[in-house]
């Protein structure tokens, strides 16, 4: 014999887990230094470029552009409303309230889209505002960022169907057994 299914009150923490790894990709993709973009001479951050070559960088400030500013703003308030979710997340399972679980994942979707829209524009205007030739790579913190952005497109689907099975994300519903 044994149970069909995951058992749900013992896998239930590991949305907020989760969402703990999400806000953490999140911080990584905003304070790296270096490592949006990278090249041989020339390489960028969310809050700055360098051009240059070992040791003599030359680094400029990139809050002069709009669309800078705006993907930092997407970004922190997309990780804003990812704390807030982890927050609610622990309430919602501690306190069993099953309604909080769906405006969870609503608000996860409304920050995936604001981190979706910033993973865009950055590259975009990067490539048309400041790169003159050469070849360029989107590297790691970058990477960091569609990583959160991924982990909160999945929470989010999760928060949003867990309402149907709150028997069993509670261990109130009878076991269901398979006899062979």
């Amino acid at each position: 014999m044994f149970k069909c299914g995951l058992a749900f009150p013992r896998c239930r923490w590991i949305l907020p887990l989760l969402l703990l790894l999400a806000i953490i990709f999140d911080i990584i993709a905003l304070a790296a230094r270096s490592g949006w973009v990278d090249s041989k001479y020339h390489y960028a951050s969310l809050w700055q470029q360098c051009r240059g070559r070992e040791p003599d960088w030359e680094c400029t400030s990139l809050m002069g552009y709009g669309w800078v500013k705006a993907t930092a703003a997407l970004l922190i308030i997309g990780c804003i409303l990812v704390i807030i979710c982890l927050i609610l997340s622990f309430l919602a399972l501690c306190k069993e309230a099953v309604s909080l679980l769906r405006v969870i994942g609503l608000i996860l979707f409304i920050a995936v889209l604001f981190q979706f829209i910033a993973l865009i524009v950055y590259p975009v205007n990067f490539t048309e505002t400041l790169i003159k030739n050469g070849d360029y790579e989107y590297s790691w913190s970058y990477g960091f960022g569609w990583g959160a952005t991924i982990l909160m497109i999945g929470c989010g689907i999760f928060f949003c169907c867990l309402p149907k099975y709150e028997d069993e994300l509670y261990g109130q519903a009878k076991p269901i057994y398979i006899y062979g």
